[in-house]
């Protein structure tokens, strides 16, 4: 009978809250507060954090030299989907806040995913994703941002810049013409699609499953930015 074994514990900076890494069987399973909250990701359901990536980077593929940068290591499926799909001129950097979560990405998560840190295109810095937007303007042909449970599902409150109008307008500035933003949520939201409108962004919700063709839906907001946006 397969049970949660508790393998490494690491703190959320400047949250006071802590995310634990438990082995299940074969599969790998992140929880919030030392295993006490429910389920944050699994390695065995990672069919959206893929589309996160891949929807935006078949977008992108054909442009010179592509720059993308991910919000949120995770269990780095989105990373490894995102390498995937862009060509060997790219470049993919990965702003994650949890030291831990990178270390664990180096040990016993990379396999899962096909050691995605390895890949000499990808870069992971140790770093909030809020900070690298404000400092690099029109520096992404992608963005994409899996943090926390999306616009709605917050559980940490330091989260809520970045999905206002404020931070998706600085998204905006950070990236380059005809650039595009995608965000994981683990539920719809229309008025957030109005807050992307409002950004500059051309904004459409995609509904994908979290494993294969089946389980829970998830929504994906894939927003184009219009190029008046992009001049500002």
């Amino acid at each position: 009978m397969k049970r949660f074994v508790l393998l490494d514990t690491t703190p959320i900076p400047n949250e006071g809250g802590a995310l634990s890494l438990f082995e299940y069987g074969e599969d790998f399973v992140i929880k919030l507060e030392g295993g006490k909250g429910g389920q944050l990701m699994n390695t065995r359901m990672h069919g959206s954090e893929d589309a996160l990536a891949a929807i935006p980077c078949k977008k992108i593929a054909g442009r010179a030299s592509p720059r993308v940068l991910i919000g949120g290591l995770g269990m780095g499926f989105t990373l490894a989907s995102a390498l995937q799909h862009l060509g060997v001129d790219a470049a993919v950097l990965v702003a994650e806040l949890v030291p831990g979560v990178i270390e664990w990405n180096r040990g016993p998560l990379g396999g899962k995913s096909g050691n995605p840190l390895a890949d000499p295109r990808a870069a992971v810095i140790n770093e909030d994703v809020a900070r690298v937007l404000k400092a690099e303007p029109q520096g992404f042909d992608a963005i994409m941002l899996d943090v926390d449970n999306g616009p709605e599902g917050l559980t940490h409150q330091t989260n809520n810049w970045l999905y206002s109008l404020e931070g998706l307008s600085a998204c905006a500035r950070a990236l380059r013409p005809k650039g595009i933003l995608a965000i994981w949520s683990a539920s719809a939201d229309r008025q957030f699609s109005a807050r992307l409108n409002k950004a500059g962004f051309r904004a459409e919700e995609v509904q994908v499953f979290a494993h294969g063709n089946r389980g829970a839906r998830h929504t994906i907001w894939i927003a184009e930015l219009r190029a008046a946006a992009a001049r500002q």
